[in-house]
């Protein structure tokens, strides 16, 4: 369990930097959206990414 706990905070935290990398490219480049959605919304989905990232990193530690 804890390994998919670990491999969870990992592919969230990979996403999350994506998310925010692509929203931050689209915004710079001149784009209020970004595949339909708003940019800020975007950046904002993918700090939730990292937060999960780091709520299930702690998990991991504190189990050990």
């Amino acid at each position: 369990m804890v390994k998919l706990i670990e491999f969870t905070g990992n592919a969230a935290a990979l996403l999350g930097i994506l998310v925010c990398f692509v929203s931050g490219v689209s915004r710079l480049m001149g784009n209020w959206t970004t595949m339909g959605y708003a940019t800020m919304t975007l950046f904002t989905l993918g700090v939730a990414l990292m937060v999960l990232a780091c709520l299930a990193k702690l998990h991991v530690l504190s189990a050990k």
